[in-house]
């Protein structure tokens, strides 16, 4: 009776041990890891082509000469409203996006803009790849919907 009370706690006092000793262990691997995300983080730039669709001189007349458009974004300068209707990185995509919107009648200007959210960079390259291989109107429209959005989201929210 001894003998199996003495093996029970040499048992319970090695557990301990052990459990200490990955406690310890995790707790460095913790400290490792949140002094290595305190060190700067290098932010890439690149440059995105923004498709411009116009410039208004006030909120209504932009409003509505823009009811055929699901989505877009703008921003005032010199209380001039700059809006822009879609965002891409690739030249390609580009040149497509603006020879679809030019047959919808409507002249588009491009605008080199830099961006460095690394977020909406990555979803964008998503996107640029669905823009890509496709040619249907619907899918164009709501892929450059939801890339103004996250635009939104990612970059001017932020």
């Amino acid at each position: 009776m001894v003998m199996c009370m003495k093996k029970n706690i040499e048992t319970i006092v090695v557990c301990i041990a052990v459990g200490f000793l990955m406690g310890q262990f995790m707790f460095n691997q913790y400290q490792k890891q949140e002094k290595q995300s305190a060190l700067p983080v290098v932010q890439t730039t690149e440059k995105l082509y923004f498709l411009q669709q116009g410039v208004y001189s006030n909120l209504d007349s932009m409003k509505q000469n823009l009811t055929d458009f699901e989505y877009y974004i703008y921003n005032e300068t010199d209380n001039k409203y700059y809006v822009y209707v879609a965002i891409i990185k690739s030249e390609e995509n580009m040149e497509k996006l603006k020879g679809f919107f030019n047959q919808k009648g409507y002249d588009i200007y491009v605008k080199e803009i830099s961006v460095t959210s690394a977020a909406f960079l990555e979803v964008l390259d998503q996107y640029e790849q669905l823009l890509s291989g496709t040619n249907d109107e619907k899918t164009i429209q709501a892929a450059c919907a939801q890339i103004l959005a996250k635009y939104e989201e990612l970059v001017v929210n932020d």
